[in-house]
C-alpha cells in the first residue's frame, strides 16, 4: 500500500486560534480523507510549535509559566478542531504535535548533532560559532535583511515590514548555520523539480530569493536571553533557533532520533511528505528546511504548497482596528461544519488570496448547498416515496418505449448522463492532485445544476399522470439518485458528515470514506432499494437573521475580552499568522502617546441596551455642542442610575463603530481589578472642568 504524509504547520502557541489555522487545518483533512478513500496509507500531522522569546513574553505578561501558555492554546486549538470535526476521533488528524514533548527534545538533538558531524556541499563545516548582531523580529522568529525592515520618521529602531512593530537589536554569541554554502545546491533543487515547491508563482519567489545571495543563519540563542527552547547539545548555554527546532517537528513525530513508543515510522512516511504553509512562510520551509535536512544526509520531502491569506469581502487583509476579523467560535455556533469546509475549498483557489465574509458564506451555503445539492436531495428523495413507495426504481426505458421518453426531453439509453458523469470524475480526480480543489468543486455543481435542469424539464408531476412515461418516470428517478449516489462518495472529503447522510438517505450500506472515486460506476445503486425519509441536509439560512445574532455573538466577544484579532491567514511555527494575539510589551514614545486625545466627560444619560446584558447606552458631555453616544460593556457592574453625574474619562478620538445598531462615539477608560476582573471606571477627587484635555 501506498503512503501519504500530509501536514499543516505546527502553529504557535503565543495567540489564540483563528481563521488562518482552522483553513489550513481544513485543507490538510480534505487531502487526508481523499487519500484514504484512494487507498492510500495516509499520516496527517498537525499541532503547536511552543518555544522562543515570543512564547516567553507572551507568558510573562501573562504572569503564567511558558508550560501554562502552551498548555493553555493547544488545549483551545484542540478545541476548534474538535468543533468542525478535524480531530481524531472524527476521522481527522492522526497526531497532535507539541515540540514540548521528550521524544521531540531527543530527535531534534540529535538533527543537530547529524547536521554538525557533515559537511557543506563546499566541504566547509555545517556550524560553526561565531558572534551575531543584527536586527530581529520575535514575531517572525527572524533576523532581518536591510529590505526587510524600514526605519520611521522621528525613529532610530527599525521596524519589521510584516508585523510594523520594532526590531529587537541582538548582539550575542550565537552558533551559525552555514547557509550561503547551500546557494548552488539549492538552485540545481528547485529549478530542476517544479513540483517541489509549489504553486509556480511560489516556485519563482523562492528561487528568486537565493538568487539574491544567502546569508549564514544564526542558529542559537544564549540561554541569558532566551530560556525557553531546547538546550544545544553539548552546550547548555544555548538554546537551539525556533525554526530549526520547529521544522524539525515534521520527522521527529515520526519517529527520527527517538524512541517515541509506536512511532509511524520515518522510513515509511517521510518519502511522500506533503507540507502546506501560509505564503509567509514559505522561505522557512524551503531555503531553510531543505537546507537542513540535506546537511544531516536526510531526503527532502516531495511538495511544499504555499497558499495565500483570507482577505475580507472588501478585499482588505483582516485585523481587528477593521473590526472585520471572522471569529471561529462564531462561525460554530451559526454554520454547520461542513458549510465552512466546502466554503473554504471552494472560494479560495489554492495558492491564490481569497474573500471571507459572514454574507458571503451565508450566500455560498444558500446558492449551493440549500437551493443546490440540498434542494436535489429533497426533491429526488420526495418524489421516490410519492411516486414509487420509498424504493428506487429501475432506471431502464424498454426499446418501444424510447418514443415516449423523446417526447418527454428524457435520453432514452441514458448514456450521455453517463459520459457526463465519466468525464467530471475523472475531471474531479485530476483537478484534486494537482491541489484544484475549487475547480474540482466547480465540476460537480455543474453536474447538478444538469440533473436539476433534467428534473425540471421533464416534469415527473406530469410524467406520474400518463401512464405509458412509467418507465421514463422511472429513469429520471434513478439517474437523479445514482448521480446523489456518486456525489455522496465524490463529495465525502470535503463534506464527510454529509456525503454519509445522502448515502444512507439512499439505502446504501458501507463506509463512504473506503470507497474510491476514481472507481465509480455508473449502475451501482440496485433497483428496489428502500430509501429513508428526505431531511434537510442543508436548510436555508435566514440571512438577515443570522448576521443580526452574528452581531450579537461578536459584541459579546468584544465586551468580554474574548474578541480574537489574529489575521486570516493560515501559517503556523513562529509565521504572522499566529500572531494576531500576541500580548505586546513594546514602549511607546511621546509621540505615539499624544495621539491617543484623552477628554473628561460628564454622563448625563444611562440606560441598558435591549436584549445586551453587558452593554449600557451612555451619552457623556464633553463640552461640545452635544453630549456624546457611547456604548460600554459595564452594565454587569454598574447600575445605570448610580452613573449619572459621574464624571469619566474618554478616549475622545476613537474611530466611531457600531454595535448593536448603535454607534458608539469613544470609549469609557476603566481599570480592570486583578482580584475579580471586575472594572473600575477611572474618574477624579478634584473638581475638573468638562472637556479637559488630559495631558
Amino acid at each position: 500500500m501506498s503512503t501519504y504524509y500530509v501536514t499543516t504547520p505546527i502553529y504557535y502557541a503565543n495567540s489564540l486560534p483563528h481563521l488562518g489555522h482552522l483553513y489550513t487545518t481544513i485543507v490538510a483533512d480534505v487531502l487526508h480523507r481523499y487519500k484514504e478513500q484512494r487507498g492510500f496509507d495516509v499520516f496527517f500531522l498537525t499541532g503547536t510549535d511552543e518555544h522562543g522569546i515570543n512564547i516567553q513574553r507572551a507568558a510573562e505578561a501573562a504572569g503564567r509559566t511558558p508550560q501554562q501558555q502552551v498548555d493553555d492554546i493547544s488545549s483551545e486549538l484542540k478545541r476548534m478542531f474538535r468543533d468542525f470535526g478535524l480531530d481524531t476521533e472524527s476521522g481527522g488528524y492522526d497526531i497532535f504535535m507539541r515540540t514540548t514533548e521528550t521524544f521531540h527534545y531527543e530527535g531534534v538533538r540529535h538533527l543537530w548533532r547529524e547536521i554538525a558531524n557533515g559537511k557543506t556541499p563546499l566541504g566547509n563545516p555545517n556550524i560553526y560559532k561565531g558572534h551575531y548582531r543584527g536586527w530581529f523580529c520575535a514575531p517572525c522568529a527572524a533576523y532581518k535583511l536591510e529590505d526587510e525592515y524600514y526605519t520611521p520618521e522621528g525613529s532610530e529602531i527599525p521596524f519589521c515590514t510584516v508585523h510594523e512593530r520594532p526590531l529587537d537589536n541582538v548582539a550575542e554569541e550565537s552558533y551559525f548555520f552555514n547557509l550561503s554554502d547551500y546557494q548552488g545546491y539549492l538552485l540545481g533543487l528547485i529549478e530542476n523539480d517544479p513540483k517541489l515547491v509549489q504553486p509556480e508563482s511560489r516556485h519563482n519567489e523562492v528561487i528568486s530569493f537565493i538568487k539574491r545571495g544567502l546569508q549564514d543563519l544564526s542558529i542559537s540563542r544564549e540561554k541569558r536571553s532566551v530560556s525557553w527552547g531546547v538546550p544545544v547539545p553539548d552546550d547548555e548555554d544555548h538554546v537551539m533557533y525556533v525554526w530549526l527546532d520547529a521544522l524539525s517537528n515534521y520527522i521527529t513525530a515520526l519517529g527520527y532520533g527517538n524512541d517515541r513508543p509506536n512511532a509511524p515510522g520515518f522510513d515509511k512516511y517521510w518519502e511522500n511528505a506533503v507540507h502546506l504553509v501560509g505564503k509567509d512562510i514559505l522561505r522557512f520551509h524551503t531555503v531553510y528546511w531543505f537546507s537542513f535536512l540535506k546537511a544531516a544526509g536526510l531526503p527532502l520531502p516531495k511538495t511544499v504548497y504555499a497558499h495565500g491569506m483570507w482577505l475580507d469581502a472588501d478585499g482588505r487583509k483582516m485585523g481587528k482596528t477593521l473590526g472585520n476579523v471572522i471569529e471561529v467560535d462564531v462561525l460554530h455556533q451559526h454554520f454547520q461544519a461542513d458549510a465552512v469546509r466546502y466554503f473554504c475549498m471552494r472560494d479560495m483557489v489554492f495558492g491564490q488570496d481569497g474573500k471571507f465574509g459572514y454574507e458571503n458564506l451565508i450566500e455560498r451555503a444558500n446558492a449551493d448547498l440549500a437551493s443546490g445539492l440540498g434542494n436535489l436531495v429533497s426533491r429526488t428523495v420526495s418524489m421516490i416515496h410519492k411516486y414509487r413507495e420509498g424504493r428506487i426504481p429501475s432506471g431502464k426505458i424498454a426499446e418501444e418505449n424510447y418514443i415516449h421518453a423523446l417526447r418527454a426531453g428524457v435520453d432514452p439509453d441514458g448514456q450521455e448522463l453517463v459520459s457526463v458523469l465519466n468525464h467530471a470524475r475523472d475531471e474531479f480526480v485530476r483537478r484534486f492532485e494537482n491541489f484544484e480543489f475549487s475547480q474540482a468543486l466547480e465540476i460537480l455543481w455543474a453536474v447538478i445544476a444538469r440533473i436539476d435542469k433534467m428534473i425540471s424539464d421533464a416534469k415527473p408531476w406530469e410524467l406520474i399522470k400518463d401512464e405509458k412515461q412509467s418507465e421514463t418516470l422511472n429513469a429520471v428517478l434513478y439517474r437523479s439518485s445514482e448521480t446523489l449516489r456518486w456525489l455522496s462518495v465524490l463529495l465525502y472529503p470535503v463534506m464527510p458528515e454529509s456525503s454519509v447522510k445522502v448515502y444512507k438517505i439512499l439505502g446504501l450500506s458501507g463506509e463512504v470514506s473506503n470507497m474510491d472515486p476514481a472507481e465509480l460506476v455508473w449502475g451501482g445503486l440496485d433497483a428496489g432499494t428502500a430509501i429513508s425519509a428526505a431531511e434537510g441536509i442543508f436548510p436555508r439560512i435566514d440571512k438577515s437573521k443570522v448576521m443580526s445574532e452574528i452581531e450579537k455573538s461578536s459584541q459579546e466577544l468584544e465586551v468580554s475580552g474574548q474578541k480574537g484579532e489574529s489575521p486570516a491567514i493560515a501559517g503556523g511555527l513562529a509565521s504572522e499568522a499566529n500572531e494576531g494575539e500576541e500580548k505586546k510589551e513594546n514602549f511607546i514614545t511621546i509621540d505615539d502617546f499624544i495621539k491617543v486625545e484623552l477628554r473628561v466627560g460628564e454622563i448625563k444619560v444611562a440606560e441598558r441596551v435591549p436584549d445586551a446584558d453587558k452593554l449600557l447606552r451612555l451619552e457623556v458631555d464633553l463640552g461640545e455642542e452635544k453630549p456624546r453616544q457611547i456604548l460600554a460593556g459595564l452594565a454587569e457592574y454598574y447600575e445605570p442610575e448610580k452613573l449619572l453625574g459621574r464624571k469619566v474619562v474618554v478616549v475622545a478620538n476613537l474611530k466611531p463603530r457600531k454595535m448593536r445598531g448603535l454607534e458608539s462615539q469613544g470609549m469609557i477608560c476603566a481599570a480592570s481589578l486583578l482580584e475579580d476582573d471586575t472594572p473600575a471606571i477611572a474618574t477624579f477627587l478634584e473638581d475638573v472642568k468638562i472637556g479637559a484635555r488630559l495631558k
